[in-house]
């Protein structure tokens, strides 16, 4: 049975794609075997974060039509806010890509980030492998709209783009100890508003000191998005990076990475809140450890 989808995931049938996505998001039973049987690709993953309203969606937009042009298959997963009803994904940035729902060269799937606070969605690193087995040359994911905190793209994600807006206030201090930390390239997009020479100079002020003694400095591209400006520098400063990645340890790094978190994934894969609330409820007295629960419990699973 599986054998069989992957054959047609290799021969770019869209339909088995769909399928297979849908079986991996929604762990259906038996799912793991068809991830087992995936073959090893060299397909690059570029995530494309940064706050909400930074025009992520329109820049995915133009980077896909610089991919097709130059003649390379590009999917592209949206992560969409979950809905409250149904849990799955408000579709409402698609609308920004609908130049590319029906091209061969592209394919596009939202997700949705289903409670998931990293601006991704749980199964974010099987789907990846699923789309790569479909012999997509490219793999970009758009983010929710993430802050501080949210990094998770940066341990998916071989190229990770990190979008600010001049408008945002004082972007530089504001996201520095999360975004500003993650970034392989910058994009300053909307640079046709006032404020984008500013919001450069400032970044290069910020990544001067930590890189003075560095061959490489992240690099910062201004875009206006909607306009297609700036973005064929982009695209070839994206290229340049994941070449310099194959020869990199960075790779191993993020397939470490990528490792640790299905691992985790799987081992509390049977362990969830409501379980643990009705076990501390029947053992709760004046004796109760926390620290003796968790160790029992996690002896048991």
């Amino acid at each position: 049975m599986w054998q069989q989808l992957i054959q047609q995931l290799q021969h770019g049938n869209i339909k088995a794609l769909a399928r297979a996505i849908s079986l991996v998001e929604n762990g259906v039973e038996g799912y793991e075997e068809l991830l087992v049987q995936l073959p090893n690709t060299s397909t690059a993953i570029i995530g494309i974060t940064g706050a909400p309203g930074a025009g992520k969606s329109t820049l995915v937009d133009a980077l896909a039509g610089e991919y097709v042009q130059a003649g390379k298959k590009a999917g592209i997963i949206c992560v969409d806010p979950s809905s409250p009803f149904s849990m799955g994904a408000v579709l409402g940035d698609r609308v920004r890509m609908s130049s590319w729902y029906s091209h061969p060269q592209v394919y596009i799937r939202s997700l949705a980030t289903r409670g998931s606070l990293g601006g991704l969605t749980p199964a974010i690193i099987e789907i990846t492998d699923v789309i790569k087995a479909a012999g997509f040359d490219i793999i970009i994911i758009e983010t929710v709209g993430v802050g501080q905190s949210e990094v998770e793209i940066a341990g998916l994600a071989d190229a990770t783009v990190v979008v600010m807006v001049p408008e945002g206030g004082d972007e530089v201090q504001t996201m520095k100890a999360g975004l500003m930390e993650i970034a392989d390239i910058f994009v300053v997009n909307k640079a046709d508003r006032p404020g984008a020479d500013i919001l450069v100079k400032n970044l290069h002020l910020m990544l001067a000191p930590a890189f003075k003694n560095k061959a490489h400095a992240i690099p910062i591209v201004k875009t206006a998005a909607l306009q297609k400006q700036g973005v064929p520098e982009l695209f070839e400063k994206i290229e340049t990076y994941i070449a310099c990645l194959q020869s990199s340890s960075k790779k191993y790094n993020l397939l470490a990475e990528r490792a640790y978190q299905l691992i985790q994934q799987k081992r509390m894969r049977n362990v969830n809140k409501t379980m643990l609330l009705d076990a501390i409820q029947k053992q709760y007295n004046t004796s109760f450890n926390l620290y003796r629960f968790v160790e029992e419990w996690g002896q048991q699973k």
